[in-house]
């Protein structure tokens, strides 16, 4: 299965705008062969969104999801992007999975990241969402879920081969860190693909790391970003390349 990843610096509030970035970023992908587009935490109304947020968050089954359907249909490309789900009063910082072929699969983010995130949105206890690709078995996380060990090795032992973790990580040594180190510890420690797609750039609240990462299961790096441009990472995910990785490290089977 052929990914691609746009680190992306996507326009606060302008959802419109953000969309058709994305749009763009598919037909690239296309281009490339891809199967699936993934784009970071929050992509379509922007991280920074702020106050507006509640306004820009739609349903999961709204003309946002159909646009995205359609993007979808139209390149051959399936997507996964984050958005502000609106389910009645609450609002869920969530992604979708959308294939333009009726498949829809959307996780809402569990773990919630510091006052920003927790005056915007209503955490969802941790759930394993599965979606299939071109034969390879994935599951999502956003951001901050990642950073917690459990919920990789969750998906891991419900047979996901890889995880897309849309991110909204700010610059710092601490993002960095986890960019830089975390995120091939997490696809070693579980034999699984993890790809980490952030935000670049700024807006009036923050400034992100980039240093998008698809990290293999060994542990090496796949594709990575630099810290401050735009760009398209595209891998292959082959589980099979990686038989000896599994067969020497069985963290799975021995976790019990």
């Amino acid at each position: 299965m052929k990914l691609a990843a746009l680190q992306m610096q996507a326009l606060a509030g302008a959802q419109a705008a953000n969309l058709a970035r994305i749009e763009r970023a598919a037909r690239d992908a296309a281009s490339f062969g891809a199967d699936l587009l993934a784009v970071p935490e929050l992509a379509l109304p922007g991280y920074g969104a702020g106050a507006a947020m509640a306004a820009l968050a739609e349903t999961a089954d709204g003309a946002l999801m159909d646009s995205l359907a359609q993007i979808a249909r139209a390149t051959g490309v399936a997507i996964v992007a984050g958005f502000a789900e609106r389910d009645g009063a609450d609002v869920y910082n969530s992604a979708v999975f959308i294939d333009g072929r009726g498949n829809k699969v959307v996780y809402r983010k569990s773990h919630l990241y510091g006052s920003y995130e927790k005056d915007l949105f209503r955490p969802q206890p941790p759930e394993t969402r599965l979606f299939e690709v071109a034969g390879l078995k994935l599951g999502m996380l956003i951001c901050y879920d990642v950073e917690f060990p459990e919920n990789v090795r969750r998906l891991a032992k419900a047979g996901a081969q890889g995880v897309i973790v849309p991110t909204a990580l700010p610059a710092g040594d601490n993002g960095s860190f986890i960019a830089e180190h975390m995120i091939a510890v997490r696809a070693f420690e579980n034999q699984v693909f993890v790809a980490y797609v952030n935000h670049c750039g700024s807006d009036a609240l923050f400034t992100y790391a980039g240093l998008s990462r698809i990290a293999a299961p060994d542990g090496s790096m796949l594709a990575a970003a630099g810290s401050s441009d735009e760009g398209l990472l595209v891998a292959e995910l082959d589980p099979a390349a990686y038989a000896a990785s599994a067969e020497a490290n069985t963290y799975l089977q021995d976790a019990g």
